[in-house]
């Protein structure tokens, strides 16, 4: 399939895109399957297995199922109703689905964590986020059932669609079709278009699909804060209506950067991990306004702090744009930051924005490449997959950014990830705190330190960006699965106290 920049950036909810956005969409997914079979039943049991189990108390996986159930979606619940709505629904025990069946649901019964079974059905190796809705009689027969799997960035499949893989996805028609980093340079060279202007038609084609359509219409609607429209959508070209969607998206960023900074205190979960955006800020606007003779690597202070800023967002179960998963969430932003507040001195406004989409565009074209051709699930291939992707996504669309042409893109794509490969997912208490927090302030200096050596060498490199992709994703399948967002191994077994 060609995936759309709007699938890859999707607005949720902290503090994981497979532990918690995924949970929520197939849970929804399930009422919404349930409804069409109208086999609502007495009850409803959910079973999680693998990296969900070993891990989704700290993800908020529990919370996240429960809120999909009373068919919540994670771009639009109302964050501040959450624990009442769960305090409820573990006080009632009952859901109310679709407005009008009443089913028995009591989440200290019916929400079963299996730490000891990978996967739902035995010895079927699949992806290890798996989960099992099942709607049940009074006499306790099944009456309906369905597996998923959150396959990282908040994507889910049902156990067909994973079984099926790409022979039973339908291909989605697009002017400049790529599934390789190297078809995606030679389409370059031949219509003499940056990889930018390429993702930019694309997207426009797949306006003709109607879920790309209500992605976009969801992000650009009235009612979300940080609304950039200028028009009303009937009056935008397709062009317009992209950019739009593009520029709210970076609104909602800025959104989360602004709470991050603003916001003191101790994350939730147990470790009692102190924010500490918020006092790098303000050593940061002291520098300022003393006079101070700056550092001159003041700037990458600026986007550690951003980076950590929108992680320990994410931490809190903040809103959040998954880029490509929520446990990366903060490189991209940081280096949009970083592009707008540093790298584009001396340009007018028009011209700062023109390059803001010239990032997100072409972070998008390297993020499509992981998913399509590798894996963005830190549960499936470590965190190589999750800030490693990250980081790459953000170098190349930096070098975009700053002009770069298509070649410096892939390098600076290649390098970022070449110095993430064999990156493991260890979280401390399934926490996405530590090292997650900082990790992404270092994903986040990385990709600048790739852009610019991609920038300052232009010279033929010699490993492809293509092959990097291969490498990573062998890699993950190589690494012990206890290091794989299990908190069985690594930092979560040897450092037990923080």
């Amino acid at each position: 399939m060609n995936t759309s920049l709007f699938e890859l950036f999707k607005i949720g909810i902290g503090p994981s895109s497979s532990h918690t956005v995924g949970p929520m969409r197939a849970a929804l997914r399930f009422v919404r399957e349930l409804g069409a079979h109208r086999e609502f039943g007495a009850s409803i049991t959910v079973d999680l297995y693998g990296s969900l189990a070993l891990t989704g108390m700290g993800h908020a996986t529990d919370r996240a199922v429960m809120m999909g159930l009373l068919e919540e979606s994670p771009d639009t619940v109302d964050l501040e109703r959450i624990e009442g709505r769960i305090e409820k629904l573990r006080g009632t025990r009952m859901l109310k689905l679709l407005g009008a069946y009443a089913v028995s649901f009591d989440p200290a019964v019916d929400l079963r964590f299996h730490r000891d079974q990978m996967y739902p059905d035995a010895g079927v190796v699949t992806h290890p986020n798996g989960m099992r809705f099942r709607s049940l009689d009074a006499d306790g027969n099944v009456l309906f059932s369905q597996v998923y799997y959150s396959v990282g960035g908040g994507f889910i499949l049902s156990a067909e669609e994973l079984a099926a893989g790409s022979a039973g996805t339908k291909k989605r028609e697009v002017p400049y079709p790529f599934s390789s980093a190297e078809e995606l340079l030679r389409l370059s060279r031949a219509h003499g278009m940056t990889i930018a202007e390429m993702i930019l038609a694309n997207e426009v084609a797949l306006l003709s699909d109607p879920t790309i359509v209500r992605r976009i219409d969801r992000i650009v609607s009235p009612e979300r804060p940080g609304n950039v429209r200028t028009l009303a959508i009937d009056s935008m070209t397709p062009e317009q209506r992209v950019t739009a969607a593009i520029l709210t998206l970076w609104q909602s960023m800025s959104d989360c950067i602004a709470r991050g900074i603003a916001t003191e205190g101790t994350l939730p979960g147990g470790l009692n991990v102190r924010r500490r955006a918020p006092g790098l800020a303000r050593r940061l606007a002291k520098m300022d306004e003393t006079g101070a003779v700056r550092d001159p690597l003041a700037p990458l202070d600026s986007v550690t702090l951003v980076a950590m800023a929108v992680n320990e967002e994410n931490a809190a179960g903040g809103r959040v744009v998954t880029a490509p998963t929520n446990g990366a969430a903060g490189v991209v932003p940081a280096i949009a930051y970083y592009w707008v507040h540093h790298a584009s001195g001396g340009l007018s406004d028009a011209e700062r924005e023109a390059g803001l989409l010239r990032y997100f565009l072409t972070a998008a074209a390297i993020g499509i490449l992981y998913k399509e051709n590798a894996s963005i699930s830190g549960a499936e291939v470590g965190c190589q997959g999750e800030v490693g992707v990250a980081c790459s996504m953000a170098a190349g669309g930096l070098v975009a950014a700053l002009g770069g042409d298509a070649l410096a893109v892939e390098s600076a794509a290649e390098i970022a990830m070449e110095h993430n490969l064999g990156m493991t997912c260890d979280p401390i208490g399934g926490l996405v705190q530590i090292p997650c927090i900082e990790r992404n302030g270092m994903g986040a200096v990385k990709a600048v330190n790739a852009a610019r050596l991609a920038m300052n060498d232009q010279g033929v490199h010699k490993v492809s960006l293509d092959q990097v992709i291969e490498t990573m994703y062998r890699t993950g399948m190589d690494m012990q699965s206890r290091y794989k967002e299990t908190s069985l191994a690594g930092l979560a077994l040897n450092i037990i106290e923080c």
